[in-house]
């Protein structure tokens, strides 16, 4: 057991083991939160669970049918811990609210309120009312970081932006030909975090100088929806991102078609694409995106402060002696460093927003 878990209050690492649970869930339950339960009785855990699929049981639901038939008998005396409010409406599911009425049980702990306009403090509502006593906002923090996709696609209308390049020692992102900066261990790492994300972008020159495929073919879990800016569809059939294996968005200015593998959504010339694209990605429910390249593309989501989250990977034992300059992140503050062999990877969050 580690330092900080010990250092926690009882309550407290109740609700962290609430978030171990709900990160489980990584990269299968979207665009539905990550969430996590866990049932006491008596400084004792007799259920936990935790949403482990889009359109299935969610964690209160798989905590409570997780309590043995011996135990069954305190559930109602139990006490209730759960990183997210739970909901109060029909979805794919019956109301989780519901079941903890019903299921009598005393006592619910929930780590932090839900923003989503179905349930934005009615599942609170309904559980009080229905004589539980209940506490919200234990390692509220630390609930809301592990949603951050799905509290910022709903508070600030769209989606999570994630930015992603890699770099050599002087700064250059690629030369006249394809480079790979990165080495193996960083690229499974960096296939890792596309898993993570609902789409990943390139703009036009990327995907024809690169012809990258895009996927998580290093990493186990979901290919995200392929995005790229091709304004006058001049990018061939040809490439990797065309192959009709996974879902492909095409931003353009001439065609607007969204049957298909590869689709293509029309957007204004003379307009700031971004915004276009954002508001898209929106209508489609899609909270994140991974943006990874090339320089023009990156440059213009930091210009405009449309960015959430950068990750730079520095090739610390490469030059390029004549190369295209990586971007130029204003100065932030890192909230994470790590060193996989000659990579140096640094991790930003955007503050200014």
């Amino acid at each position: 057991m580690d330092a900080y878990f010990c250092s926690l209050k009882i309550e407290e690492q109740y609700m962290q083991r609430c978030l171990q649970l709900a990160a489980m869930g990584a990269g299968k339950v979207a665009p539905n939160p990550m969430v996590g339960a866990v049932l006491v009785y008596k400084d004792r855990i007799i259920g936990e669970g935790y949403h482990q699929k889009y359109g299935e049981a969610h964690a209160e639901v798989n905590c409570i049918n997780s309590v043995s038939e011996a135990d069954k008998k305190f559930i109602g005396e139990s006490t209730l811990y759960v990183s997210l409010e739970p909901c109060a409406h029909f979805g794919k599911t019956p109301p989780c609210a519901d079941l903890i009425i019903k299921n009598k049980i005393p006592h619910v702990v929930i780590g932090c309120s839900d923003s989503f306009e179905a349930v934005a403090g009615k599942g609170i509502e309904r559980i009080k009312a229905a004589g539980a006593n209940v506490t919200v906002g234990i390692l509220e923090k630390e609930c809301r970081e592990l949603n951050k996709r799905f509290f910022t696609f709903h508070e600030k209308h769209g989606p999570y932006i994630i930015l992603k390049w890699a770099q050599s020692d002087n700064g250059k992102i690629g030369g006249a030909e394809r480079l790979f900066i990165s080495n193996e261990f960083t690229n499974r790492l960096v296939h890792q975090w596309r898993a993570e994300e609902a789409s990943i972008l390139v703009g036009t020159n990327t995907a024809l100088k690169d012809d990258p495929a895009l996927t998580t073919r290093l990493w186990p879990g979901n290919n995200p929806i392929r995005l790229v800016i091709d304004m006058d569809l001049k990018l061939p059939a040809s490439l990797q991102l065309f192959d009709g294996t996974v879902k492909t968005i095409v931003f353009n200015s001439h065609r607007q078609d969204d049957r298909g593998m590869v689709c293509y959504y029309q957007i204004e010339k003379g307009k700031t694409i971004l915004t276009q694209i954002l508001k898209v990605l929106y209508n489609l429910q899609i909270q994140s995106v991974i943006v990874e390249g090339g320089t023009i593309l990156l440059q213009s989501f930091i210009d405009e402060n449309l960015w959430d989250e950068a990750h730079v990977v520095t090739n610390t034992n490469m030059e390029i002696a004549e190369g295209v300059n990586a971007p130029i992140l204003q100065p932030q503050k890192a909230i994470k460093e790590e060193n996989i062999q000659t990579d140096r990877i640094v991790y930003f969050k955007n503050d200014s927003q």
